[in-house]
């Protein structure tokens, strides 16, 4: 290859991995797992598509019409939500910003690409669950196996600290102090480290889980049974069957979709309720920005309802109209 012939696409793409990924940004690898399957995706759609191998791609192939007509087909033929079409047009965006830098040749097919824009869609309501629903889930799991009380110290945790799934399944014994105050400490998004205190119950149960199944402070607190650390599709598997045995007491329950983050989002309701402070909880959670934990008081009717009624609606007597003097005795001089 001379020296003024452009980077093949392979190498670009391998380049933007290794280096800018990985060595330059230092991504988490939960970012690099989400490049990854985004770009196995457009391969794999390029194959069929252009009945071309990867390593046989070129940047020309990857024009803004070819990845319009990806995004369609996530939609479309995948029936992916719009979040996740922008998160894999996130991930092309990203690539071709750094090939706009790497192979000036490419800038203008690069800039095509990177004026897709974002789709818009609707927010939903947030969903949550009532603490008389929460407590029948975190109550479901047999304690008289082990799953059942690993089950039970997970959910009692993971309603506790609010935290996110793979945050949660994440944790190891290390990040784990009971002793004199008991609080875990939580590696959140973006490496951002933050230390959540733990209710006297949650530190009881968790005392009496590592006491039964001692482990080294490096593996997981909450391994599944090979001991490596529980997934993300084990853990939902794991809530679904707490809700199934909660749904025996709560019917409504099973015509509910509940999923993980559900219980995230009904620790920050009832804390909510309670008169817990916004910024608080937006701290409690991990979240960036306060912005974000605004959408929970949409949510809450039954706050909106307190105000509607500590706020008095207008009277609806009739004004009656009083005209002046001068202009009484001018009608009764008629």
């Amino acid at each position: 290859m001379s020296a003024l012939a452009p980077q093949p696409f392979p190498v670009l793409l391998q380049r933007f991995f290794v280096q800018r990924l990985i060595q330059q940004q230092h991504v988490t690898s939960c970012t690099v797992a989400a490049y990854r399957d985004s770009f196995r995706l457009l391969l794999g759609f390029a194959h069929r598509r252009l009945q071309k191998r990867p390593s046989d791609l070129s940047l020309e192939d990857l024009n803004a019409s070819f990845i319009l007509d990806f995004l369609e087909h996530l939609e479309v033929d995948r029936h992916n939500s719009i979040r996740s079409r922008n998160a894999r047009l996130a991930a092309i965006r990203s690539f071709m910003e750094y090939v706009s830098f790497e192979e000036p040749s490419a800038l203008a097919l690069a800039q095509s690409v990177l004026a897709i824009p974002m789709k818009r869609f609707e927010q939903p309501l947030v969903g949550f669950l009532s603490r008389e629903h929460m407590e029948a889930v975190l109550a479901a799991p047999d304690g008289h196996t082990w799953t059942g009380q690993r089950d039970r110290v997970m959910l009692a945790t993971l309603y506790n600290t609010g935290t996110r799934v793979s945050e949660l399944i994440n944790m190891r014994v290390s990040d784990l102090t009971l002793e004199p105050t008991a609080w875990v400490r939580i590696r959140g998004k973006g490496r951002k480290e933050r230390s959540v205190p733990l209710w006297a119950s949650t530190a009881q149960e968790l005392k009496r889980w590592l006491r039964q199944y001692p482990r080294a402070s490096e593996e997981p607190l909450f391994p599944g049974r090979s001991g490596a650390p529980l997934t993300r599709i084990g853990f939902t598997e794991r809530l679904k069957l707490a809700v199934k045995a909660a749904a025996q007491q709560y019917p409504e329950l099973a015509k509910r979709r509940i999923f993980p983050h559900m219980v995230r989002h009904s620790v920050a309701m009832h804390m909510l309720q309670s008169g817990v402070d916004i910024t608080v909880i937006a701290l409690w959670l991990g979240h960036e920005s306060p912005v974000t934990t605004h959408r929970y008081i949409e949510a809450d009717l039954e706050m909106k309802d307190r105000a509607l009624k500590a706020l008095q609606a207008p009277s609806c007597a009739p004004v009656r109209y009083r005209p002046k003097d001068d202009v009484l005795r001018f009608l009764q001089g008629l």
